[in-house]
């Protein structure tokens, strides 16, 4: 789900004659042909829904027709939930009727929207559209095209200094079956509240990213493969503990670790390290789930990127 630069949209609609007071709300998430789309909020109310009459038309399964509305309120704007099935929530918050601040995150069903407004909006939404290329719209991590070109660098500059690099390379058990009792508003809410979770433990010289549907990469730096085990194991505890919970119902979460470190030889890939880290975390499933495994010069790399 890697956030491409090519499908990133900067129509339907020109910002010049927008004043200061003017907003927007810009859709961060799903990916694909709507990224990036901005729609104007001005003095006329605006309906968002999967209704062919609404403004902000979504054609997703979790909107209700009339989903939510946006109207002006004097001295900015509130959003009112309709009476949606699934919800309108600002930064994870559920509401019924909120005011909206500037870059607040805007989730109606399975939608996410960034809410933009204040002294330059055009300037802001470009700087939204750039974040949009190298950050996972949904978990607020960086993406897979963002740690590919990350991992290339530092690898090279391992190679370089000889300096020690590894890979830790992890996906969520059983998600699918999250998918399957709770619906996916519930799978994207675990991927959210994980990433959320994780960030904090890893230090602003490495590196977290969501590599792609529930799998995630942290690249360690200056990290023997044997400190990344004991890292991943605290990863590992850290979800096992944690009591994740979605619509009343509570339910565990573990994740399945592989780990991997560079190996001096010229040339080393990122899609090398990748695939060895991949080969440790199936291990990982196989020897039970919820547990870490290493990469060994016994295994032969997988083909899977």
């Amino acid at each position: 789900m890697d956030n491409q630069l090519q499908t990133i949209r900067t129509e339907p609609e020109s910002l010049e004659s927008e004043s200061p007071q003017d907003a927007l709300l810009v859709q961060i998430y799903p990916t694909g042909s709507e990224i990036g789309t901005r729609y104007a909020v001005g003095s006329k109310p605006l309906f968002i829904g999967r209704g062919s009459d609404c403004e902000i038309q979504l054609n997703d399964y979790s909107v209700s027709r009339r989903h939510a509305l946006v109207q002006p309120n004097g001295d900015g704007w509130t959003i009112t939930d309709l009476g949606s099935t699934n919800g309108v929530f600002l930064d994870d918050r559920q509401v019924t009727k909120s005011a909206l601040e500037d870059g607040i995150y805007v989730r109606i069903g399975s939608c996410l929207f960034r809410f933009l407004t204040g002294g330059n909006v055009e300037a802001d939404y470009h700087e939204e559209i750039y974040r949009l290329t190298i950050m996972d719209g949904l978990t607020e991590i960086h993406n897979k095209r963002y740690l590919l070109e990350f991992l290339d660098r530092e690898l090279a500059r391992s190679q370089r200094y000889q300096r020690p690099l590894s890979l830790v390379l992890f996906d969520i058990d059983h998600f699918k079956q999250v998918n399957d009792d709770l619906g996916h508003l519930a799978g994207d809410a675990v991927l959210r509240e994980l990433a959320g979770r994780l960030k904090e433990t890893v230090r602003k010289e490495e590196l977290f990213a969501r590599y792609g549907g529930e799998e995630f990469v942290v690249v360690l730096t200056e990290t023997p493969c044997e400190d990344a085990v004991t890292f991943a194991e605290r990863l590992r505890e850290a979800v096992a503990a944690h009591p994740f919970a979605y619509a009343s119902v509570t339910f565990p979460v573990t994740i399945s670790i592989g780990v991997a470190g560079r190996i001096a030889v010229e040339g080393f890939t990122p899609q090398e390290l990748i695939q060895r880290a991949d080969k440790a975390m199936y291990r990982a499933k196989h020897a039970g789930r919820n547990c870490v495994r290493v990469w060994t010069n016994d295994d032969p790399p997988t083909t899977r990127v």
